[in-house]
């Protein structure tokens, strides 16, 4: 039988955890103790193993945009001090109403089952996760690996099967492709049949390839919104060019997704980030031909389900670039801000 995890229990021991004391950045940050987190009914306590270091996280140690705050992060601190929302671990132990899951089950998946731009507490050597939130982690991938699934998998599977509704045969352009989201997009879109360009930087072309990408494009070298070719769907990571500019570079019933990457607060506004452009996209969207679509809640059914079977099968390879000890997250978070990552960035217990 599982072990049932009480709320009296919560108060027996200490765990090392990252704590944000405010917004700020990085050195708001500091490696600390802090209760065993409590597990709710329909929660499992996990033993945390890795944990994705991913740009909702910047947002939130940032405080940026200020809006997140007033979304329920917290006005003046985080009410949730300690970050991180994407995960991967061991089963400690579960709920009274969790029976899919078992003490030594190893998962993934995320704290967090509303937004992301909150703490999710999973920046821990344990956390309570919704066991709705939760799969068995696939046996062929690393905890690292796992960790970098939830938050970038189901916005590039969003991105191509629900937003872009890929068929086989199409062409796909990923403007940003080399980064946690980006590399993913690029091999979903692989999968379900198109041919795929990747636009990034010069160190990351070669790397697009091996997951790949039919065509590949240096931005330092060439705008791609100037070519004499025509995509079918345009995944836009960092959002770095005007609607217009997109508009000639997709056929006329072609589809363009913006994901909203301000750049870590060097695009968006302070004050509402990029959720400007997504109102804009909104507007025009209702006097152009092609369907031009901001990020939205995904459609399809068991999302985090669908990764799995994914990764399972191969079709998709999750790129960890590095791996922080928890007690360097700060670190990692910074290295994140850079921009140069190859992949994802995982903090590990």
């Amino acid at each position: 039988m599982p072990r049932v995890y009480t709320p009296l229990e919560s108060n027996l021991g200490r765990v090392k955890a990252i704590v944000q004391e405010g917004y700020g950045g990085p050195n708001s940050l500091r490696f600390s103790d802090v209760e065993m987190p409590r597990v709710a009914p329909d929660g499992v306590l996990v033993r945390v193993r890795a944990a994705s270091v991913h740009p909702d996280v910047w947002h939130v140690v940032f405080g940026r945009p200020s809006v997140l705050r007033l979304m329920g992060s917290g006005l003046r601190r985080p009410k949730n001090r300690v970050p991180g929302t994407d995960l991967a671990g061991t089963v400690e132990s579960v709920g009274l109403d969790v029976t899919e899951f078992s003490p030594g089950d190893e998962v993934f998946g995320e704290t967090l089952t509303t937004h992301q731009w909150t703490n999710g507490g999973a920046y821990a050597e344990y956390a309570s996760v919704p066991a709705a939130a939760l799969r068995i982690k696939p046996a062929n991938v690393t905890f690292e690996q796992a960790a970098a699934v939830p938050t970038a998998g189901m916005i590039a599977l969003r991105s191509v099967r629900d937003e872009g509704q890929v068929r086989e045969g199409q062409s796909v352009l990923v403007n940003g492709a080399g980064g946690g989201v980006g590399s993913l997009v690029v091999q979903i879109a692989v999968a379900f049949g198109a041919r795929v360009t990747a636009v990034d930087s010069t160190a990351k072309l070669d790397a697009l390839r091996a997951l790949g990408a039919h065509d590949v494009i240096d931005y330092t070298r060439e705008d791609f919104t100037l070519r004499a070719t025509r995509y079918d769907l345009i995944v836009d990571i960092p959002g770095n060019h005007s609607l217009y500019e997109i508009r000639r570079a997709l056929t006329m019933k072609g589809a363009y997704v913006l994901i909203g990457h301000d750049d870590f607060g060097r695009q968006g506004r302070r004050w509402i980030g990029s959720i400007g452009k997504f109102v804009s996209l909104l507007v025009a969207r209702l006097f152009v031909s092609q369907r031009v679509n901001p990020r939205a809640v995904s459609t399809t059914e068991d999302p985090l389900g669908v990764l799995k079977g994914m990764a399972e099968a191969g079709a998709i390879t999750l790129v960890i670039d590095r791996a922080f000890p928890l007690e360097e997250a700060a670190d990692a978070i910074r290295y994140l801000e850079q921009g140069a990552a190859r992949g994802r960035i995982v903090v590990t217990m």
